[in-house]
């Protein structure tokens, strides 16, 4: 068979067979369309047919390769830790704007997982100083191996559950991507999010705990004029700016994301 038959039958959307048989293949997914004709190895076509099984049983694509690109980055992925989406990177691009240029800023990054949002702004600011943790040490020890692979050095990982653990230090920026579905959301069974941490989806109750103890704690953490970014549901704008407003935030803004959803708000520390 060749590749576009492969392809053609594999019974996956043609963009999830173009990934996953150029991951077996080791070839970029252009190589695939130059050499469509060619006829597939058949201990090729054994491994994709595998991963074709698994795709249709639902499996993520990005678990099935063990990569996934953010912010212009190749990570590395595993189902220790959520797969990084481009919505996320409405958070970076936030945090990016508002980070001084002058000097070493200090960022924090809480709940890191694959370290996805600390790599993109220590790659995007090579001066600034990039505190990740995450409760998970696995997902420490995955975040820790993909700066290392990317040759990013201006990072430092920790385990710490939230603020549990993290230097005291007044940091110019924190960000967070934490979990924020409410327990008993449809979508939990739906899709990718059946094979992810459920830790890292949904605190449970409201979905808004952990953005309860990250807002709340933020300010005797952050250095006057200091930014707060975090991630939340398209329909939790409000409940999270009346908690940086009780928090004593100033110019609060909900910031969307590339769909037109609410997916970020910002705030900043009172001088």
């Amino acid at each position: 068979m060749t590749v576009a038959q492969t392809i053609a039958r594999s019974g996956l959307a043609p963009i999830d067979a173009q990934v996953l048989l150029a991951h077996v293949l080791g070839v970029a997914r252009t190589w695939l369309v130059a050499h469509a004709d060619d006829a597939l190895p058949v201990g090729d076509a054994a491994a994709f047919a595998a991963l074709a099984q698994r795709r249709r049983n639902g499996e993520p694509v990005a678990y099935l390769t063990g990569r996934r690109e953010f912010f212009g980055l190749a990570l590395a992925v595993t189902p220790a830790v959520l797969i990084p989406r481009p919505e996320t990177e409405t958070l970076v691009e936030c945090a990016l704007a508002r980070l001084p240029r002058n000097g070493s800023p200090r960022v924090l990054d809480l709940g890191t997982g694959s370290g996805a949002i600390a790599l993109a702004i220590a790659h995007a600011r090579p001066e600034a100083r990039v505190y990740a943790c995450d409760a998970s040490a696995e997902a420490v020890a995955l975040a820790h191996a993909n700066a290392q692979r990317l040759g990013l050095r201006n990072l430092r990982f920790f385990v710490a559950d939230w603020y549990a653990g993290v230097p005291e230090l007044p940091f110019d920026a924190i960000v967070a991507n934490p979990p924020y579905i409410a327990a008993g959301d449809p979508h939990l069974d739906r899709g990718d999010l059946r094979f992810e941490p459920a830790q890292a989806l949904s605190p449970g109750g409201d979905g808004l705990a952990a953005l309860r103890v990250i807002v709340a704690g933020a300010p005797a953490r952050l250095a006057p004029g200091g930014i707060l970014a975090v991630e939340h549901g398209f329909d939790q704008p409000g409940p999270v700016r009346a908690m940086f407003g009780d928090a004593g935030f100033l110019a609060v803004v909900t910031h969307a994301d590339l769909a037109g959803h609410a997916r970020v708000t910002s705030g900043d520390a009172r001088g």
